[in-house]
């Protein structure tokens, strides 16, 4: 990416000039009204789809740690995620189920969907973003537990391919007492589920 571009999205001739060799391969009339500033629009866009490269969950979460008062469960459940399946480049979206269980440390719960959404905002497979997520947490917080589930819609199994519009797909990634403890791990299922 160049200087200008990492200034002002949107700037990128290298870029701009591969979009416009896709629309001149797919439509008939790519220097079109409707089309003229598509490489542009499309550019900026991705550089927004894709802007979690960029950040850093330590930085994400920053000094939003605080002493806790409890060694409790925490959950926050239902984080809308938008993502690329890097496959396709088509969308896939849906929910992330956050759960952790304190160790001396909790964190604002903002940070949970940041941390979300710094990893969908990548070129990503359902599979990695749910590590990638769980892990992060664990590394930053060092908690007794992480768990991680997440329900996602994918856009390359809807519009083309098998076609099949109702399907969703749950990964799961579980750590510490998650996975060690059966107690622990189906009270956060029977939450995320209620």
């Amino acid at each position: 990416m160049t200087e200008r571009a990492k200034a002002d999205p949107g700037q990128d001739p290298a870029f701009q000039a591969a979009v416009q060799t896709i629309l001149s391969a797919l439509d008939p009339e790519p220097h079109r009204e409707g089309l003229r500033d598509t490489p542009r629009r499309v550019e900026k866009a991705f550089r927004f789809y894709t802007d979690g490269y960029h950040k850093d969950p330590k930085k994400v979460i920053g000094d939003a740690l605080f002493e806790a008062e409890t060694d409790e469960m925490v959950v926050v459940k239902d984080i809308e995620l938008y993502s690329l399946c890097e496959h396709h480049l088509a969308p896939f979206f849906g929910k992330a189920h956050v759960a952790y269980i304190p160790s001396g440390k909790i964190v604002g719960l903002s940070k949970l969907a940041r941390v979300v959404d710094l990893y969908a905002r990548r070129l990503q497979v359902q599979e990695r973003l749910t590590m990638q997520v769980a892990h992060a947490i664990q590394e930053v917080l060092q908690p007794r537990g992480v768990a991680v589930v997440i329900e996602a819609s994918h856009l390359c199994m809807m519009m083309r391919g098998v076609e099949k519009q109702n399907s969703r797909t749950i990964t799961s990634c579980l750590l510490g007492l998650f996975r060690r403890d059966e107690r622990t791990r189906s009270e956060f299922l029977k939450l995320v589920r209620g």
